[in-house]
């Protein structure tokens, strides 16, 4: 392989508003990286990127504006695996997005940061399969735009995004989906549910590589990250997070028990 500029490539793949290109871009990037000959100089400066590319559809309103379906009909099932889709699609850019915008960590970073983005963008399309054999596509229900939002008001500084998108928004998909599939596997959707096994599974590493770079920059400038990470929950998320959290996955990945015994703690007062 010829010698490319990583930069530019993830901003392509950043900017690119198809799902399809969008995912065929970060695979590629990943691979590639992990081949070896690409360089990290850079002749472009860094600039915020307020809305990465994305297609015109799913209309983006306020959280609250999403409906909520029940899952007893296949139109409630579809909108749950929308809703899952649209996090994954998002959670690319939010990978790409890391390795963009912070080019002071370590090679290891942008390893890890492409991977998890490789790996979203391998969700999306499992997730985009499973909608397309219930009728429906990317795009056909409404969706909201928080975690996005959340790398925006973040991309001032990797240990923040690093504390509050994977340990805080990704991980709340570590709390909740054992539940969905329960439901799902009750109501026979025994297809998604093994999308959702493999998704649970990856996330728990994703989540564990924002813990172990969260915890790295922490002791690059001699912080407390259990205290850190306590302070940046209470002034982002209003003091507290959703509970309840499922302790086993957060322990596999990268919570130490203070950290569990704080946001409990955080919870109970809410």
């Amino acid at each position: 392989m010829s010698e490319s500029s990583l930069y530019k490539r993830v901003l392509d793949a950043l900017q690119a508003p198809e799902p399809e290109q969008k995912c065929a871009l970060t695979s590629s990037l990943y691979q590639d990286w992990c081949a070896g000959g690409m360089s990290r100089e850079a002749d472009d400066e860094v600039v915020r990127i307020e809305a990465p590319g994305r297609p015109e559809r799913p209309e983006l309103v306020s959280p609250h504006k999403v409906p909520h379906r029940k899952l007893s009909s296949n139109e409630g099932r579809a909108a749950l695996i929308h809703a899952i889709t649209h996090i994954e699609f998002n959670a690319i850019n939010l990978g790409l997005d890391a390795v963009y915008r912070f080019r002071e960590m370590p090679d290891d970073f942008v390893k890890d940061w492409l991977q998890v983005a490789s790996e979203e963008a391998y969700h999306f399309g499992l997730l985009r399969d499973r909608l397309k054999s219930l009728g429906y596509d990317y795009g056909d229900f409404l969706a909201h735009n928080g975690l996005w939002e959340m790398a925006v008001k973040t991309d001032f500084d990797p240990m923040v995004r690093m504390a509050l998108v994977p340990r805080v928004l990704e991980a709340r998909g570590l709390d909740v989906t054992p539940g969905m599939m329960d439901k799902l596997a009750q109501g026979g959707d025994s297809g998604t549910v093994e999308c959702l096994e493999i998704i649970l599974r990856d996330e728990i590493g994703h989540v564990a590589i924002g813990s172990r770079w969260f915890q790295y920059l922490c002791d690059q400038r001699g912080l407390d990250s259990s205290e850190v990470f306590r302070d940046l929950i209470t002034e982002y998320m209003q003091g507290g997070l959703r509970g309840p959290f499922h302790t086993e996955a957060r322990l596999e990945a990268g919570f130490t028990q203070e950290e569990l015994d704080g946001l409990e703690a955080m919870r109970d007062t809410q």
